[in-house]
């Protein structure tokens, strides 16, 4: 088995049937797919079982509501494929994705990861952007995250062969959990390549957990990325500014104490400023301005 495709599925009657076509089409001898049917109450699961009925290498497993990250452990734990890749039921693939990345991989057998483009908030005019990249390999995981992997953590848009997961798991009971899992595998990988090969259509979903992100959520995301910030030993100066636009964020959201170390990164108005009047302060001014703009509307 070369590639195992996990789905996990949960309240998606509307859109199953549009992914599951995305990927039925491409799949083949060499690939099983794998979906997760995490205790929907609609009728996602059987909408999956009429669509795979007769298939061989597809497998409809059902599970109690855990959430997304126990979700996708699941998947990994039945995974026999070398590759392993993550398909989040309400987005899909374009035609040809799987035939192009798996010869990306066959011309490229030292990738553990590979990533491939993104048309990001499918389905929204105002913010449909795709995200690609060029044919590159990384023999850093430092190099790959500092260089822009930070920006794009998603779980779905990356081809990773399985052993990377022995002892790496989703975290349960927490969102951004791609931020906080990609980090662990990045440090297991010889090689890390790009490619601009394929297509993951991420659909907006307004309703979705990141859309409706509060001050729980965007704790969990500080602390996916604080938890890890020693592996990249000096930071730039432009993840370090996106760390402190996540706690400005959450100090406004919550409330809480600032927790982001002060780093001596320049360059930027905002990282002055941080130098200039201190963590709390900064956080405190951002929300006024924020205030003010809406008073002013």
């Amino acid at each position: 088995m070369l590639l195992s495709i996990i789905i996990p599925i949960y309240r998606v009657e509307d859109t199953i049937q549009r992914c599951l076509e995305s990927v039925l089409m491409q799949l083949d001898d060499r690939m099983e797919l794998i979906i997760i049917d995490d205790g929907s109450p609609d009728d996602s699961a059987k909408i999956a079982s009429r669509m795979i009925q007769g298939r061989a290498n597809c497998t409809l497993i059902h599970q109690s509501n855990q959430g997304l990250s126990a979700a996708r452990n699941t998947g990994l734990e039945h995974a026999q494929g070398e590759y392993v890749t993550f398909i989040d039921s309400d987005d899909f693939i374009q035609e040809g994705t799987i035939e192009a990345l798996l010869a990306v991989l066959d011309m490229h057998p030292e990738y553990d990861i590979l990533e491939y483009p993104v048309m990001q908030h499918h389905g929204n005019k105002q913010c449909e952007k795709l995200l690609t990249f060029s044919e590159k390999a990384f023999t850093s995981a430092r190099d790959y995250w500092l260089g822009g992997g930070y920006q794009h953590t998603y779980a779905c848009n990356k081809y990773y062969r399985r052993r990377l997961f022995e002892g790496v798991r989703y975290p349960v009971g927490k969102v951004f959990e791609d931020a906080y899992t990609l980090p662990f595998l990045l440090a297991k990988a010889g090689v890390i390549g790009t490619t601009g090969r394929g297509l993951y259509y991420y659909t907006d979903n307004p309703q979705g957990i990141t859309a409706r992100a509060g001050g729980q959520e965007l704790t969990h995301l500080l602390e996916a990325h604080l938890r890890h910030l020693a592996q990249w030993g000096t930071l730039t100066a432009a993840y370090y500014e996106s760390l402190l636009n996540i706690q400005m964020d959450v100090y406004e959201a919550t409330k809480a104490a600032p927790v982001l170390p002060v780093l001596p990164y320049k360059g930027t108005m905002k990282l002055l400023i941080l130098h200039l009047i201190g963590l709390k302060r900064l956080c405190q001014l951002n929300q006024f301005i924020h205030k003010m703009g809406l008073r002013n509307r």
